[in-house]
């Protein structure tokens, strides 16, 4: 659902963002990518979402080349970045509708919307409350309400709990647990080595723009991810 296939990003001042990355994250997974800034991390999303042109490789959504097709490509992929970019004058309801409409879905009515909100956990109060008023986690709250309406099967998140209290993050990090179960492909890039462990089907760590390890949920359970993590940013056990 999610591929990267040999994809590679090279910068016009010679650092490489991303070598050669593989890469596929399939329908009912949640796949975290851990790194540090300049890892690779959001180079990988920006040529998923055809933010930036691949030096060379194919990042694929639905088995849509997005550098190829991207307008088709993006019928099938949402994303959720660090920031919620909402229009604050507007209220959560009236955010979820255009944005929605944006989409293309034109066929929703305000109790769908209502409803959808309540499954992400925004209070009711909210729903007419013009989201300048709201904190990051109601925005997030808003960010995951967009997404879900627009209804994709393959998902990307940017850091989507960074700044988010324990209980928002536990929150937010239970309904991707619904969605994965929906059948989603969800790809999100975080710094959060605990969060990353507890919701991942699979966890990737990146270093200077190489995928240098994988674990799949049985690994996880049995190695100490903090400090394999941080082991790989020493530099240890890397060629």
């Amino acid at each position: 659902m999610i591929v990267a296939d040999q994809l590679t990003k090279v910068y016009e001042n010679g650092v490489v963002g991303l070598d050669h990355l593989c890469l596929e994250v399939k329908p009912g997974e949640i796949f975290c990518m851990l790194g540090a800034n300049g890892a690779g991390k959001t180079t990988t999303i920006n040529l998923f979402l055809n933010f930036i042109e691949p030096t060379s490789g194919r990042a694929l959504i639905n088995g849509i080349d997005v550098n190829k097709d991207p307008l088709e490509a993006k019928k099938y992929v949402a994303y959720l970045g660090e920031v919620v970019q909402l229009y604050g004058n507007f209220t959560a309801i009236q955010n979820l509708d255009f944005f929605t409409k944006l989409s293309g879905r034109r066929d929703v009515s305000k109790k769908e919307y209502r409803d959808c909100l309540r499954r992400v956990g925004l209070p009711e109060w909210a729903f007419d409350t013009k989201v300048k008023k709201f904190s990051k986690g109601m925005r997030q709250r808003v960010g995951l309400a967009i997404v879900m309406m627009k209804d994709t099967p393959a998902i990307i998140l940017d850091e989507p709990t960074s700044g988010l209290d324990p209980r928002g993050a536990q929150d937010f990090l239970d309904m991707l647990k619904v969605l994965r179960d929906e059948g989603k492909a969800i790809f999100m890039s975080t710094h959060d080595i605990f969060r990353a462990k507890e919701v991942g089907d699979r966890v990737g760590i990146m270093k200077q723009g190489r995928l240098v390890m994988v674990l799949d949920r049985e690994e996880l359970e049995e190695v100490d991810l903090e400090k394999v993590y941080l082991e790989y940013m020493r530099g240890w056990g890397v060629d």
